[in-house]
Formats: structure tokens, C-alpha cells, sequence
């Protein structure tokens, strides 16, 4: 163990290394301390944990009810446009937070910009509310 000690100590006292390759150093261990971490957290949680299996624990359920028929049933096309539609419209909004922090230093340049990308946007939604995506059957 102070063998690896000793070994970090010699790299981050190697000054002839760029500084851009140096400066990643404390990120890479952090990641490997939580990607340690987390594998030493399965593993021992899988000697450690109690191993009781029956009849009963071991079937399926789902928020305490018991499974009824086939769960491989289709989902109708609908739940998913609507789910990608929320996505991509949440992700759109996204854009509009840096905006607001720089409206000032943009001027009407960034202004007008942000007229058009609104001006899209409502195309595209009432595109989508023609199309009567976002309601249900």
C-alpha cells in the first residue's frame, strides 16, 4: 500500500511533464476511486447480504401486485411520440436559459436570433397539435 503511495507522490513531483497531462491526474483518481468503490460495494454486498431464496420471494411482481398475463404486451406508438416530443421540447428550453443570462451582451443581434428560434418552435408545435399527436385515443 505505500508502495502506490510512493508511486502517486513520484508523478505528481514530475515537473517535466506538459501541465495539461499532469492536470488530469487527480480527475483520473477520483474516478477510479469511485469506480473502486462501487465494485467493491457489489461484491461485497453479494458475500455479505442474506441468501434466502423460496417459492414465494423469488416470483415477479411489480409495485407489490402480482404479474397478470404476458409483460411483453406492445405499447401503442403514441406513449413514445409523446414521450420524445416532452424530450425534445425540454431540451429546446434548455437553450433558452443562457440566453436570458446573456440578453444584455447579445443585443438585437441575439434578440433577433432568438425570435427566429422561438418563431420555429411554435412551428413545430402547432405542426404536432395539426397532426394530433398529443392526444390520446
Amino acid at each position: 500500500m505505500q508502495c502506490i503511495f510512493v508511486a502517486i507522490l513520484q508523478i505528481l513531483t514530475f515537473r517535466d511533464m506538459p501541465s495539461t497531462q499532469i492536470d488530469y491526474l487527480p480527475i483520473l483518481m477520483q474516478a477510479g476511486l469511485a469506480i473502486g468503490f462501487v465494485v467493491a460495494t457489489i461484491i461485497g454486498s453479494s458475500f455479505l447480504g442474506p441468501k434466502r431464496h423460496s417459492k414465494n420471494k423469488d416470483k415477479n411482481f411489480e409495485c407489490g401486485i402480482e404479474s397478470v398475463g404476458n409483460a411483453r404486451i406492445p405499447f401503442s406508438v403514441k406513449y413514445f411520440l409523446v414521450a420524445i416530443l416532452f424530450v425534445l421540447f425540454d431540451v429546446e428550453v434548455i437553450f433558452l436559459y443562457p440566453w436570458a443570462v446573456n440578453f444584455k451582451e447579445l443585443g438585437i443581434d441575439g434578440m433577433i436570433k432568438m425570435v427566429i428560434f422561438m418563431l420555429l418552435l411554435l412551428v413545430g408545435f402547432f405542426y404536432i397539435i395539426k397532426k394530433k399527436a398529443l392526444e390520446w385515443e
